[in-house]
C-alpha cells in the first residue's frame, strides 16, 4: 500500500463564515508539521477519512473541511432551506482564507482532484502568497468547454448513460442546457421531482468514470441525503459555468512561477481528458506533469495513489 496508516483527527469544529454558513474542518498528524490543506471534490462530495492517509501524519498538519452545502458542513444541500445563491466559488475561496486565519496558518500546501483542482487553483490565482506549493490530481481548469463536456460531450464514449440521462428530463429539455435543465429540477421543492432527479444524475456521474469493469459504483450515492445535496451542487456549479470565466484560471496560472507544483493526471481519464492536465502545466510556470499509464480519473489505478504520495512527501519538507 502507497498510503499511510489511518489516522485521526486530533482537533475539529464548525467555523461560521458568514452567510448562514458553517463549515466542519479538522486537523490530523503533527500539530508543528508543514500545514497542508486537502480541498475535496465534487462540488459537493465532502471530505473523506482515506485522503488523510495520503500525507506522512509524521510530517504534515492535515487540514480537511467540507465545503459550503456538503458533507458536515451547515445548512446541508439536501434541505429544502439551503441558500445556494450563496454558494459560488468566490464563496468558497473566501471560506478557505478564513479557515487559514482561523487556523493560524501562514501558507500551506494545496492538494486537491478533479473540482478540488479547479477550486485549488482558484485559491492559488487569489491568494499566490499563502501557497507553498500544490499537488493536484484529476485536472479540471474551470474551462466551460471542460464543464460542458463533463455533463454531456463524454456521453459519445457512453452513448447508453447518455440516453438514460436524457430520459430523465422533460422532452422539451433535452437539446439544451443539460445541467441546467436538471438543476431546475433538483431546485423543485416537490420530492416526485428533485428526487428521481437526483439518482438519474448520480447514475450518469458514475457512468462516466467507467474503465471497463474494474471501477465499482461509488456506494455514496446510495445514501438519498448526500445523493441529493451533491447532485443539487454539481448542477448548480455546472449551470453557471462554475462561476469563472473561460479560460480565466490558465491566464491566472501564469502568475504562480514561484509555487512548486505537481500535476497527476491518469492517461485515459475520460471524465477529465489530459489536455485539462497538459494546458494548465503549460500555463504554469515550473510545474511538473505526471502521467498514469491507463489511469483513470481518480484514485486506485495502479500507480496513482504512488505518485500522489512521493509529491506530498517531496513538499512535506
Amino acid at each position: 500500500m502507497a498510503r499511510y496508516p489511518a489516522i485521526e483527527p486530533y482537533d475539529a469544529g464548525l467555523l461560521d463564515v458568514g452567510d448562514g454558513q458553517q463549515l466542519y474542518w479538522e486537523t490530523c498528524g503533527n500539530p508543528d508539521g508543514r500545514p497542508a490543506l486537502v480541498v475535496h471534490g465534487g462540488p459537493g462530495s465532502g471530505c473523506t477519512p482515506g485522503v488523510r492517509r495520503l500525507f506522512d501524519p509524521d510530517r504534515c498538519r492535515i487540514v480537511l473541511f467540507d465545503q459550503r452545502g456538503c458533507g458536515r458542513s451547515r445548512p446541508h444541500a439536501s434541505e429544502p432551506v439551503g441558500d445556494l445563491s450563496v454558494n459560488t466559488t468566490g464563496h468558497l475561496v473566501a471560506d478557505m482564507e478564513r479557515l487559514r486565519e482561523h487556523l493560524g496558518i501562514d501558507g500551506w500546501l494545496l492538494f486537491g482532484g478533479s473540482w478540488g483542482s479547479t477550486l485549488s487553483l482558484a485559491y492559488a490565482v487569489h491568494h499566490p502568497d499563502r501557497v507553498s506549493a500544490a499537488v493536484l490530481m484529476a485536472i479540471t481548469t474551470g474551462r466551460h468547454a471542460e464543464v460542458d463536456w463533463v455533463a454531456s460531450g463524454v456521453g459519445r464514449f457512453f452513448p447508453a448513460a447518455r440516453e438514460r440521462q436524457l430520459a430523465a428530463l422533460p422532452e422539451d429539455e433535452r437539446d439544451g442546457d443539460t445541467a441546467a435543465a436538471y438543476a431546475a429540477l433538483l431546485a423543485d421543492p416537490d420530492p416526485d421531482v428533485h428526487t428521481p432527479a437526483a439518482r438519474a444524475w448520480c447514475d450518469w456521474e458514475d457512468a462516466i468514470i467507467q474503465l471497463g469493469d474494474d471501477t465499482p459504483p461509488d456506494p455514496r450515492y446510495e445514501d438519498p441525503r448526500f445523493r441529493l445535496a451533491f447532485a443539487r451542487l454539481v448542477t448548480h456549479y455546472f449551470a453557471n459555468r462554475l462561476f469563472l470565466d473561460d479560460g480565466e484560471l490558465l491566464t491566472g496560472a501564469a502568475g504562480l512561477g514561484h509555487v512548486p507544483a505537481v500535476l497527476v493526471h491518469g492517461e485515459l481519464d475520460l471524465q477529465a481528458p489530459l489536455d485539462n492536465a497538459w494546458q494548465l502545466h503549460r500555463a504554469w510556470p515550473g510545474s511538473e506533469l505526471v502521467v498514469i499509464p491507463f489511469g483513470g480519473h481518480g484514485t486506485g489505478f495502479a500507480g496513482m495513489d504512488e505518485a500522489i504520495v512521493e509529491a506530498l512527501d517531496r513538499f512535506a519538507g
